[in-house]
């Protein structure tokens, strides 16, 4: 039910399928986020469409609006969603660690203040556990301790420890839920700290390694304020060491380059909510860099979008229309784009993978990320 076949290989990129209780995911892949339990604007049936296999919802918003009592007494996630396909859902620790003054943290965990109607709360790694198990996505994420990209290595080092040590008790608690006569039904998934240390990292995931077996492995931490190239230092260190036989995810992590040099580093997974944001900003993800939609250069023009996007918005509209509808303020706007933003990157990783099943990824991205590069404003 929790399994992994690697299929294929080049370089360190990587081609493999997951399994899970609702279905298979072939990876690489991009995950959209579905923060309160949607992508946001977007349609279930219209993702589906678009190619995801699997999206992401967060714990720390599903628990504060409606609670994860009232979901589950609705039937879980899937339910409540109406998502059939699978789910993940992060344990919330990003979001509690990035409250910064509303927060104050303890080795019991973290209290914070809720930031929809002032209450306190407080978060545990087993409250996290809990929470996650209720929702009911295919994997939960331990709840874990998440430093600045820039931290120093005392405060990156505090950080790595108290994740492995949430890890443990994180650990503990989902194996009382599924000894209490359920179904396993969710796994769990170890989240690798350290920030760009890498004697941290290192023993970060020795640490977490020790505590398996476990069914895949998250990097957390990066894309929190690096540079670029050291996320990739980081990512280049960590995949000789990591495990080849379980999917490994980069959280956070998911504008177009960084799904192509994530991959050829040996990443599998990835998520991130620019898809959506940049949509709803007016910005469009083409194969030669970003397009501003909002953009005069757009008015009156009957091309398509992007000529070589299967998305809906795509083989539908003209440009000059979807500037139009920004300029008129309407919300479909806001919608199109970014649902052709969500499908430029499910096709993106659906991409790579053709390419690494035929042992063309190393030339085929490079010469993607040159172009992508080369136009004016690319990210």
């Amino acid at each position: 039910m929790f399994d992994f076949t690697l299929e294929a290989t080049d370089g360190a990129a990587r081609a493999g399928v997951l399994s899970l209780p609702h279905g298979r995911v072939e990876t690489p892949a991009f995950m959209p986020v579905g923060t309160h339990g949607v992508v946001r604007g977007l349609h279930p049936s219209e993702v589906r469409r678009a190619g995801a296999q699997i999206i992401l919802a967060n714990t720390y918003h599903l628990h504060l609006r409606p609670g994860e009592d009232v979901v589950g007494e609705m039937g879980g996630l899937h339910r409540f969603t109406t998502w059939d396909r699978p789910m993940l859902t992060d344990s919330g620790g990003f979001q509690v660690f990035s409250l910064e003054s509303l927060r104050r943290i303890s080795e019991d965990g973290v209290e914070f203040t809720s930031h929809v109607d002032g209450s306190l709360r407080f978060l545990t790694p087993e409250r996290a556990t809990e929470i996650q198990w209720i929702l009911g996505a295919d994997v939960a994420m331990a709840f874990d301790h998440v430093v600045p990209g820039q931290a120093p290595h005392a405060l990156a080092k505090d950080g790595m420890e108290r994740t492995l040590r949430w890890l443990d008790r994180c650990k503990a608690k989902q194996d009382e839920l599924m000894n209490g006569g359920f179904s396993a039904r969710q796994t769990l998934w170890p989240i690798v700290q350290g920030g760009t240390h890498a004697d941290l990292r290192r023993a970060s995931l020795d640490g977490t390694l020790e505590r398996g077996p476990w069914t895949g492995v998250a990097i957390g931490g990066l894309s929190v304020g690096e540079a670029k190239p050291v996320m990739h230092r980081v990512l280049e260190e960590l995949e000789p060491v990591l495990p080849p036989s379980v999917p490994r995810y980069l959280m956070g992590v998911g504008f177009p380059p960084d799904l192509l040099e994530g991959i050829a580093r040996g990443i599998d997974l990835f998520d991130c909510v620019a898809a959506t944001r940049n949509g709803r900003h007016g910005t469009a993800w083409l194969p030669t860099g970003r397009v501003n939609v909002r953009g005069a250069a757009l008015k009156g023009s009957r091309e398509p979008l992007d000529p070589e996007c299967d998305c809906e918005t795509c083989t539908t509209f003209p440009r000059g229309y979807l500037r139009h509808l920004f300029v008129v303020e309407d919300i479909l706007a806001l919608r199109l784009i970014a649902l052709h933003n969500v499908r430029f990157m499910l096709r993106l990783g659906e991409q790579a993978r053709a390419r690494i099943l035929d042992g063309s990824f190393d030339r085929w991205s490079r010469d993607w990320l040159l172009r992508y590069s080369r136009s004016r404003g690319a990210s």
